[in-house]
């Protein structure tokens, strides 16, 4: 069975009325079955009443005063003159037999349409000889004969009297109650199948609606910015003194807590954000001095000590390299707070040969390929940006892949899928489990992808936050010789 079949996966308005048709079919089953059972004991009551009656009746014949060897048995043919066991008074299919010995000496019946006396077929004589005298009625069913209610009694003769009363009314009747009983059943498991379904979804209509706000606020896009929850359950879904409001009450306020914890989070995420940024800001200042004092000393004509002149040209190197961090803090910074870019018109062909250029002087050890389209590729956005976006990537495939890897840079173009660009390196690959992370602040590989050179981890990073801002989408892929990053814009935003 298939899960969407299975009841555990039905709604809960299925589930109800599924559960109500099944209590009301038991409930007419029962009623049902009690009724016709009740019937039956109190037909077969009253036809025992008949059968005293009609034992007693056939009692009147004396059937010890009748000649030795009892009365001379009758073919199984109608019988003209009615013979004093079935006297006036028995009802159509009274049946009656003398037993001798455990010899039948008269055995019969009327028939059921005419009520005239029959001898009864040869068949149903050895079930009656079986019969043991009792003053209890007892159900048989007789060869030929169907199911008859058989009394035993004994004449002053001592021999056996047998009177029965066919059940075939009783069971006519029961059998017509039962087709009765199961119409009306069905007649009103289908009305209060329709009602059920119509009270069951009018129900939980308050339901619906607080599942309707619960997925409004699911769409919402919470994970960065400042978000407000406006959205509450209406008074009328949250009364606390019913179920269906009580979960709408509670969903209210777990949204205000919700909300209160968003709006804390964007508070800190606002300080933290203008911290980097005037804190960038404030930083190039004296990162220029030191860079200059540095270069000044390395320019002078007096001599300096060997150690000196390493020392400040370490100084001048991590001055730069700190100036480079804190001018990507700084941009970070600014797209976070939605900063505008630029909106012009872009050559991309054109900034992949400067960049693939600019990359073939820094790593000459790598092998720079170009797949570039016959016509040029344009897209509107900010043109500094973007070259930093398409930099960042081909500084990444070259710090992180060992030299002699190759380096294709991809670019196309279609009407419906806007602009595409790839950069694909046959290094080593992104462990699986640094997937996810690679465009995460401050992220960095591990030692499958080799460092010939430290690096600040924004890269990356900066590139998701530049393509996004431009209306676009970034992703990786990665395998053991092949990792491919696609950036992809769109031609108009």
């Amino acid at each position: 069975m298939s899960s969407s079949r299975h009841p555990r996966s039905w709604s809960l308005r299925t589930r109800i009325i599924a559960e109500q048709m099944a209590l009301l079919t038991a409930v007419c089953l029962i009623i049902g079955v009690v009724t016709m059972v009740a019937l039956r004991d109190f037909q077969i009551g009253k036809l025992d009443e008949q059968l005293k009656f009609a034992s007693d009746r056939a009692s009147e014949f004396r059937g010890d005063q009748s000649p030795p060897g009892g009365l001379p048995r009758f073919p199984s043919t109608v019988i003209k003159d009615r013979n004093p066991l079935l006297g006036p008074g028995q009802a159509p299919g009274t049946l009656t037999a003398l037993i001798h010995d455990k010899t039948i000496t008269q055995a019969l019946r009327l028939t059921p349409d005419r009520g005239d006396q029959e001898v009864l077929p040869d068949a149903a004589r050895p079930q009656l000889i079986a019969l043991e005298p009792g003053a209890a009625p007892q159900s048989v069913t007789l060869e030929g004969l169907g199911e008859y209610r058989l009394v035993v009694t004994t004449t002053p003769s001592r021999d056996l009297l047998v009177t029965g009363l066919p059940l075939a009314s009783v069971n006519a009747t029961v059998l017509q109650l039962g087709f009765v009983l199961g119409g009306v059943a069905l007649a009103g498991l289908l009305i209060a199948g329709l009602a059920g379904a119509f009270i069951v979804r009018r129900t939980l209509t308050p339901l619906q609606r607080v599942a309707g706000i619960a997925t409004r606020v699911s769409e919402l896009p919470l994970h960065e910015g400042e978000v407000a929850l406006a959205v509450r359950v209406p008074e009328q879904d949250a009364n606390p003194r019913t179920e269906v409001g009580q979960v709408g009450l509670a969903l209210n306020r777990m949204l205000g807590h919700i909300g209160a914890a968003l709006t804390a989070r964007h508070a800190t995420e606002t300080r933290v954000r203008q911290f980097v940024a005037d804190a960038s800001h404030e930083l190039r200042t004296p990162l220029a001095a030191i860079r200059g004092y540095a270069e000044l000393t390395r320019r002078s004509k007096a001599e300096v000590p060997a150690e000196i002149a390493h020392a400040m040209s370490r100084v001048e190197s991590e001055a730069d390299r700190m100036t480079v961090l804190v001018q990507d803090l700084l941009l970070l910074a600014r797209l976070d707070a939605g900063r505008p870019l630029d909106d012009a018109e872009v050559d991309l062909t054109r900034l992949v040969l400067d960049a693939v250029g600019d990359a073939r002087i820094a790593g000459n050890g790598h092998n720079w390929q170009l797949e570039l389209p016959a016509e040029p590729v344009t897209v509107r956005g900010d043109g500094d940006r973007l070259h930093q976006v398409l930099a960042n990537l081909l500084s990444n495939a070259r710090t992180h892949t060992p030299p002699g890897t190759t380096v294709t840079t991809g670019l196309s173009a279609s009407p419906g899928r806007g602009v595409e660009l790839t950069v694909t390196d046959d290094g080593p690959g992104i462990p699986a489990t640094l997937l996810p992370d690679v465009f995460e602040r401050f992220a960095r590989g591990d030692g499958s992808r080799s460092r010939a050179a430290g690096s600040t981890g924004l890269g990356l990073s900066i590139v998701s936050a530049v393509v996004e801002a431009h209306g676009g989408t970034v992703g990786v892929a990665s395998e053991p010789g092949k990792t491919r990053f696609t950036v992809r814009l769109p031609a108009r935003r």
